[in-house]
């Protein structure tokens, strides 16, 4: 993946979880990151510290990305540091919290989907007009494989949301692929981060102990790691190894779609 070495990496929620995990595996391969956080600034500046050992440059930007507006200066603050984005990586999301889908407010549909789904087409949009200037790119969506199976008890919504993503990842990949943009989508199972252990148990799943019960339903009878969807990470955005890719989802869950 020689290709990588300085291109313009943007991560979103590389604070921590896959993102952090994305984020110093292309600073070792030489990209130069941004690495964002909403709130985490202190994980964020240990990220940045890791990929400059590493030799490769990063930064830290800190935006909520709740708001379009900030999305949007976001993106114009990245390509004022670095000149250009080669690759957009749309990491962050979350379950907020569990909620039986008959008993969802307004609020937290609202909160769910601007969160997850409409993030991402907001850098979706903003990024495109850069990578269009300058010739191609590659903008890879994190969905999960809840978009598939519904979610567990009480993640209806973010299933849903997740759904909309990998939708929107084939649409937008349509519209783009003959000005050189590639737009994929990586779809994470079961991974040990702090958003699923957060969300492990709760008033609407009782006290049973929903890691360990997903962990018995995985073929490979473990949860996966970071540095695991990283990989596909690096996949997705090299030309060298994916240039023939796009409107695609992988999955990375340890087995447990293959039925």
């Amino acid at each position: 993946m020689n290709d990588l070495k300085n291109k313009v990496v943007l991560i979103t929620g590389a604070s921590s979880g896959i993102g952090a995990a994305a984020a110093v595996a292309f600073g070792r391969y030489g990209a130069r990151v941004a690495v964002h956080y909403r709130s985490q600034r202190d994980a964020a500046l240990s990220v940045v510290a890791q990929i400059q050992a590493a030799g490769s440059s990063a930064e830290a930007f800190g935006c909520d990305v709740m708001d379009p507006v900030q999305l949007a200066q976001l993106v114009q603050a990245v390509h004022a540091r670095f000149g250009r984005i080669d690759v957009l990586i749309n990491n962050v999301g979350g379950m907020m919290r569990r909620i039986a889908l008959s008993e969802a407010s307004d609020a937290a549909i609202d909160e769910v989907f601007h969160f997850n789904a409409r993030s991402m087409m907001v850098l979706c949009r903003e990024v495109i007009p850069h990578m269009r200037a300058q010739g191609g790119g590659s903008i890879i969506n994190i969905t999960s494989q809840a978009a598939n199976t519904g979610g567990t008890r009480g993640a209806g919504l973010y299933a849903a949301s997740k759904s909309y993503i990998t939708t929107y990842t084939k649409g937008l990949a349509r519209e783009v692929v003959r000005e050189g943009i590639r737009v994929n989508a990586m779809a994470p199972g079961v991974i040990d981060t702090p958003i699923h252990a957060s969300h492990a148990s709760s008033s609407v799943t009782g006290k049973e102990d929903l890691q360990a019960k997903l962990k018995k339903s995985i073929p490979m009878g473990r949860l996966g790691r970071p540095e695991e969807c990283a990989g596909v990470l690096l996949f997705l955005a090299s030309e060298e190894l994916s240039s023939y890719v796009t409107g695609q989802t992988i999955g990375v869950n340890g087995g447990s779609t293959m039925a």
